[in-house]
């Protein structure tokens, strides 16, 4: 899709491919209602600095949805660094909050959708943030109150690519998996949803 389609072109697009027998839609955040990768990044690359080594925003993008503990962890792993994972997160969490999460902008397609299906569909949101950071989101771009079922970084067994945060939400809806439909940005929430049976959509590719 080129750079002149517009917010009405997209969300036509989108209404159109999710259209369907489903009974939820389960959005990813960062990078799919928030346009806010950018800061994230920043805020990775400027708590690597502090360790003393640059961090190739590169390997963000590949790692788009994993829970940010998992995401330092194979920052660790890929750069040797010496570093306890548990105080990089919280460093890049806190660093986050207090310096980054003001500059979020809605993807206004994606936020629009959402807004037009309330009460049609359940409505939940599935990311690999913090609960603090997506509530915080969410409230920013106003639709915290549209959304039914939060399921954060931390709060089932494991994250992006596993099924588990959409199959919890799809359990906390009383939602079948396969009447589910996933909106995400990246290659771990994609394969999270087919590994809960569900149904999906990249909304970076309209």
């Amino acid at each position: 899709m080129n750079d002149s389609t517009t917010m009405a072109d997209k969300l036509a697009l989108l209404t159109q491919q999710s259209t369907g027998e489903y009974d939820a839609f389960l959005y990813d955040c960062d990078g799919t209602l928030a346009d806010n990768m950018g800061a994230h990044k920043l805020s990775y690359q400027a708590v690597a600095k502090m360790y003393g080594f640059e961090l190739d925003a590169a390997l963000i993008d590949e790692l788009a949805g994993w829970p940010i503990l998992a995401v330092t962890q194979e920052i660790k792993k890929r750069y040797g660094a010496d570093f306890d994972p548990a105080v990089f997160t919280q460093q890049k969490n806190t660093l986050y909050e207090s310096s980054f999460i003001n500059e979020t902008q809605p993807i206004e397609f994606v936020v629009e959708h959402l807004r037009q299906h309330v009460g049609k569909v359940r409505i939940g949101v599935v990311s690999g943030g913090t609960r603090a950071a997506v509530s915080k989101t969410l409230r920013l771009l106003g639709i915290s109150q549209l959304v039914e079922v939060l399921v954060c970084a931390g709060e089932t067994p494991r994250g992006k690519p596993y099924a588990d945060p959409f199959l919890a939400a799809a359990r906390q809806l009383s939602v079948e998996p396969t009447r589910c439909l996933v909106f995400e940005d990246g290659d771990p929430g994609v394969q999270a949803a087919e590994a809960a049976g569900m149904d999906w959509i990249r909304i970076d590719k309209i």
